[in-house]
């Protein structure tokens, strides 16, 4: 006899889904088309396919535990050529949000993040942190100055007080995310194939693929989104080495800032900030280009485009008026440039940018199970 599986469908997960951006969900009626168009799903029980059966009956462990949904890259050529209209790529995307919020610790964090109704509450943590700093040395109601009357941000808000708030925030950042994945990863092993390669080979394969993004090579519809995403990613990582930088020069050398422009820090830290710009400027550009196609996205990925955009607008803009010394602009701009950078980090793990880090666990599982792309044509 035939075996005999038991499918007890969670409604409110499907309605979860539809809320989260998903709202075609309901359209899809199976036809396949979206894993045959699909260049980054592996032939073996290809993606988005089985998604879409998961979402409409509602099973969300399968989902969740579920390494296919963050080795999709949102190329969008499913939702394309997708006949229905039923646009799998944004189901897929509002499966990873709540995936997030199933794995994140806290929960309440991850949902808050993920709502528009929250937004204000979350700006206003880091406003009040900084404004409560400000008032209490006196800089918020006086403007300060260096010795030569020049605009001196550590004077402003000290690097002591800065550092403290940013260490928090950071350590606090990779515990939730060291939570999160050692469920998500328990999550995949408890229902996929046994673990077959090294787990050092996996980890270095999947960070040389990222470190090119050779996997957005294969998207046809968005094939801008390489050049875009690659920009983004490395102006972050000049960023990273710009603030190790600084901080070896304060601690280190005991060199106060500001720097010369024509210090190795500074030209890292410029160039850095001037390819973050471009390249979140092409994401939003590519969005609008291929709207009609792929669909102009959701809150939770336009909360964190708009995060991007502000840090690094507002980076240049402090620089820029520091040296056209225009305190009066200076000073805010620099104020809520911190209060963005702080949203960032502090809420990276339950906000889109913890697509970097459970994406890269996804991928590292699937080679470890062999789950890799065979050839160029996808049966299904």
């Amino acid at each position: 006899m035939a075996e005999q599986n038991v499918v007890t469908p969670d409604l409110n997960f499907i309605k979860e889904i539809i809320n989260a951006g998903g709202e075609s969900l309901k359209k899809c009626f199976q036809c396949a088309t979206c894993s045959v168009v699909c260049n980054v799903t592996p032939d073996s029980k290809p993606f988005p396919r089985k998604e879409m059966i998961h979402a409409q009956w509602g099973l969300k462990d399968r989902l969740v535990n579920n390494p296919d949904i963050w080795l999709c890259h949102q190329c969008s050529d499913c939702t394309a050529y997708c006949p229905r209209g039923a646009k799998p790529g944004e189901v897929l995307g509002a499966v990873r949000k709540l995936s997030l919020q199933h794995y994140s610790v806290p929960v309440f964090l991850a949902k808050a993040v993920g709502s528009s109704k929250a937004l204000l509450l979350l700006l206003a943590i880091p406003t009040v942190i900084f404004l409560l700093i400000t008032a209490s040395i006196g800089t918020l109601s006086s403007i300060p100055r260096g010795e030569d009357g020049a605009i001196v941000y550590s004077k402003f808000i000290p690097v002591p007080y800065i550092d403290a708030i940013f260490i928090t925030v950071a350590t606090l950042a990779a515990l939730s995310f060291v939570l999160g994945i050692l469920k998500y990863w328990k999550g995949m092993s408890s229902g996929m194939s046994k673990v077959q390669g090294s787990l050092v080979n996996s980890i270095l394969s999947t960070i040389i693929e990222i470190l090119l993004h050779k996997r957005f090579k294969k998207c046809d519809l968005t094939k801008g989104r390489q050049t875009s995403h690659l920009l983004v990613f490395y102006g972050f990582v000049g960023l990273a080495i710009t603030t190790t930088l600084a901080i070896w020069y304060l601690y280190g050398l005991k060199w106060e800032s500001p720097y010369p422009l024509t210090d190795p820090l500074k030209i890292i830290g410029n160039l850095s900030a001037l390819g973050l710009i471009i390249g979140i400027t092409l994401v939003i550009l590519n969005r609008f280009k291929n709207k009609e196609k792929a669909g102009l996205g959701s809150y939770f990925d336009w909360l964190f485009i708009t995060v991007i955009y502000i840090i690094a607008a507002t980076g240049i803009l402090a620089e820029m008026t520091r040296l056209a010394n225009i305190p009066l602009l200076a000073y805010p701009i620099y104020f809520v440039h911190l209060v963005f950078v702080f949203f960032l980090f502090a809420y990276a793990p339950f906000s889109k940018m913890a697509h970097m880090v459970y994406r890269t666990t996804a991928m590292v599982y699937a080679k470890q199970v062999g789950r890799e792309i065979e050839t160029d044509v996808k049966t299904v």
